[in-house]
């Protein structure tokens, strides 16, 4: 019988593990790709979308959220799906309900539609990329997991490339449905993938942690919604009511892990040192960066007054910088150690983001390119470092939980920022008048509070020791 922690894989031959690990990288590359090349499609085309319905572009951040949230719900479920059915069928029903979700949001008509359409889009979301890292973490030798890593990664920098452009050319020549629509060849191109080269890893005796996955649930829930409403002056009553629920849920669910053997996310997992560092550290270092996709083509777009093709040409090369430097990344983390590029690299992103604030009105707009591109440079060597050091000294039979933990966490940084981003955005805004040209203020102030943000989280990092990630190294 076998043992609750096994990984029971199917019986592959040498040349079938080349073939997979050949694969494997890009597979979960096409699934970061759609949910980037999404994001940043999106991002661009969101007051194209806003004028459709007759609502302000910065109020139209329910579009957005909805995904995000139900990302947060369902990620930490991932683990146990894959584990009890296998990485390939998951993966595979999550590219198809993701294709689903897209074309449900392509044939949209009303504002409710889309946001139903995005939950769904978010049910496959939560499960294509944390299954896939699953898989990749499993089928590759400690070693050899930062250059797999990074060759996933580097394809999947074309969507924040290919985005913010198709987006603009979508909204300016044709309609933004056919940003959805575009999802759907590429889901399918890694259906066709996943069935030939995805693993089928699975542990047979997996068992959900129930009342563990709703008081996560409940608590991602709640803070996000009090996220989405901290904006709304007459809605800070509920906010902080909000936050101290899901503090609570939280809180609960900690009372719970200590009794339960099979907690969905184990405690053990935070007495892991690089682990706990990794995790907190990615929480606030996130909060920043993934405000920045978001205001800049907003910034470009209103103040600026720039078409949406334009802002999606200025926004790509920071995805370029972050591809170009991606060979940088294991040569750097060798001379330097984990420890000392974590916390110098999130400070230069922190005043990198805050530098954004600096041109004024009447400048040209490329000014921006150099400041994305070195953005995205120091972006690619944050990611890269923040997910591997996470995971360097995760056991087998605690990798899925960490996964999932670390794939919602991260969701979880993503919808924060998003919330902080357009908060303190719609709060100087209002504050200083708008509509009477002082909007551009507004974001300059908005800037320089998000990579403060961004800056702070070097004091997480601080905490590494000269030698972590040495395990790493190929």
């Amino acid at each position: 019988m076998a043992d609750k922690h096994t990984i029971t894989p199917p019986v592959y031959s040498e040349a079938e593990w080349r073939s997979i690990r050949k694969f494997l990288p890009f597979i979960m590359a096409t699934a970061i790709f759609m949910q980037m090349l999404l994001t940043t499609i999106l991002n661009t085309a969101l007051p194209a979308i806003a004028a459709d319905f007759g609502e302000n572009a910065v109020d139209l951040q329910l579009v957005i959220i909805s995904y995000v949230l139900t990302l947060a719900l369902f990620i930490p479920v991932s683990g146990f799906l894959a584990d009890k059915y296998g990485t390939k069928n998951i993966f595979i029903t999550a590219l198809l309900v993701f294709a689903i979700g897209s074309v449900f949001c392509a044939v949209s008509q009303t504002l409710e539609t889309l946001v139903f359409s995005r939950i769904i889009q978010g049910l496959g979301g939560s499960l294509m990329t944390p299954v896939a890292r699953l898989a990749l973490i499993r089928s590759f030798p400690k070693n050899q997991l930062v250059r797999a890593m990074n060759y996933a990664i580097i394809p999947a920098l074309l969507g924040p490339i290919v985005g913010p452009i198709l987006g603009g050319y979508f909204v300016d020549y044709l309609h933004w449905h056919y940003i959805f629509w575009s999802m759907v060849p590429v889901a399918l191109l890694a259906v066709v993938l996943s069935w030939r080269y995805m693993p089928d890893l699975y542990q047979p005796n997996a068992r959900l942690d129930i009342k563990g996955f709703l008081l996560i649930a409940a608590a991602s829930l709640v803070l996000t919604v009090a996220f989405e409403w901290m904006g709304n002056p007459t809605m800070l009553s509920w906010v902080f009511a909000g936050l101290i629920l899901g503090a609570l849920f939280f809180f609960s669910y900690y009372k719970h892990a200590l009794s339960q053997s099979n907690a969905l996310f184990p405690l053990l997992l935070f007495q892991i040192r690089t682990f706990r560092i990794g995790f907190f550290g990615n929480l606030v270092s996130r909060l920043g960066i993934s405000a920045v996709p978001l205001l800049l083509p907003l910034l470009l777009q209103l103040p600026f007054g720039q078409s949406a093709t334009t802002a999606g040409w200025i926004m790509a090369p920071l995805a370029i910088g972050a591809m170009i430097s991606k060979s940088m990344v294991i040569p750097v983390l060798r001379r330097f150690g984990y420890r000392n590029v974590l916390r110098i690299n999130t400070l230069v992103i922190g005043c990198l983001i805050m530098s954004m604030a600096i041109p004024p009105l009447g400048t040209s707009i490329y000014w921006f390119v150099p400041m994305a591109f070195v953005l995205g440079v120091f972006n690619s060597i944050q990611f890269t470092s923040m997910n591997s050091i996470s995971v360097s000294r995760l056991r087998d039979d605690i990798t899925s939980s960490g996964n999932s933990l670390l794939a919602l966490n991260q969701q979880l940084a993503i919808g924060f920022g998003l919330s902080i981003g357009l908060t303190a955005l719609r709060i100087f805004d209002q504050t200083l008048g708008q509509g009477t040209g002082d909007s551009h203020i507004a974001f300059r102030i908005t800037f320089v509070v998000v990579g403060l943000l961004t800056a702070l989280s070097s004091l997480v990092f601080r905490q590494l020791h000269d030698r972590d990630g040495d395990n790493l190294r190929a």
